[in-house]
């Protein structure tokens, strides 16, 4: 029986690190890296903001799924720099130190954000005026980029970092720019939402690809989001490099609740 990799998860005390260790926890021989402690994995309380600190965590590790950060848009620049900019220097560092096979990088929707909240078809999604969408129309692609804040900023900035990463040192890297991953399960409140979703089951199954896709991909940017009506989003690729097949979807009707996750 072929030992199971062993994957560092960056950020396991968050939302999405805790979907990794409820449906991917019997996979793979996890540990953790944040701030805190996480729940029934081994792990290292360190801030990624400090290479030192860090480094130990990093050692006897295949695979790295770096989710920490920042996670708001509203972010300040001084949180954003030191989290999300410096922080994520230092995970692909710390990765090349100890001779870390893959990288898997939580990027995010916002490193394109502007297009959906500036330019029409998209921003008709978003407000949903589907009456004025001409259909079908050319989904934004992982080529673009058009951050809406300092934090689509710093996903640009890690994406561009691991390409350097993958051609300079060899690690493998995958950046998932990654919709919208929100509690409860259920995107029915906004048809931004519609459009963003990305399901606990879908993104269980997106990063587990993610890590166990062939060495042939030594670098590549896709985007994850779930097999969506209203999507805005080439997944197309996705499926294609990663082997990707969404079990999930949004429709396109919602119902605006005072209570619904703030998107911005």
């Amino acid at each position: 029986m072929a030992e199971k990799k062993r994957v560092l998860v960056t950020g396991m005390a968050g939302q999405i690190g805790g979907i990794i260790r409820r449906s991917l926890g019997d996979r793979y021989e996890l540990s953790g890296l944040d701030r805190v402690a996480a729940e029934g994995v081994p792990g290292t309380v360190a801030d990624i903001a400090d290479l030192d600190a860090i480094s130990p965590a990093f050692e006897n590790v295949d695979v790295v799924v770096h989710l920490g950060a920042d996670p708001s848009p509203r972010g300040s620049w001084e949180s954003i720099l030191s989290n999300n900019i410096v922080g994520t220097r230092n995970v692909y560092e710390a990765s090349k130190r100890a001779g870390v096979q893959r990288v898997v990088f939580a990027s995010s929707n916002h490193a394109v954000g502007n297009y959906p909240l500036m330019q029409d078809p998209y921003k008709a999604i978003y407000d949903g005026r589907l009456g004025e969408v001409r259909r079908p129309f050319s989904p934004l692609t992982t080529d673009l980029v058009r951050p809406d804040s300092y934090y689509g900023v710093s996903k640009a900035f890690g994406e561009a970092l691991g390409s350097y990463y993958h051609d300079d040192c060899g690690i493998s890297v995958i950046c998932l720019r990654i919709g919208w991953v929100m509690t409860p399960d259920d995107p029915t409140f906004s048809s931004p939402a519609l459009s963003l979703w990305l399901s606990h089951r879908d993104a269980a199954q997106l990063i587990q690809k993610s890590i166990d896709a062939p060495t042939s991909v030594g670098f590549a940017v896709v985007n994850g989001e779930s097999d969506n009506a209203l999507s805005i989003w080439d997944i197309e690729t996705t499926k294609r490099v990663l082997g990707y097949v969404p079990e999930d979807g949004a429709g396109e009707h919602w119902t605006p609740r005072e209570d619904g996750p703030s998107f911005f």
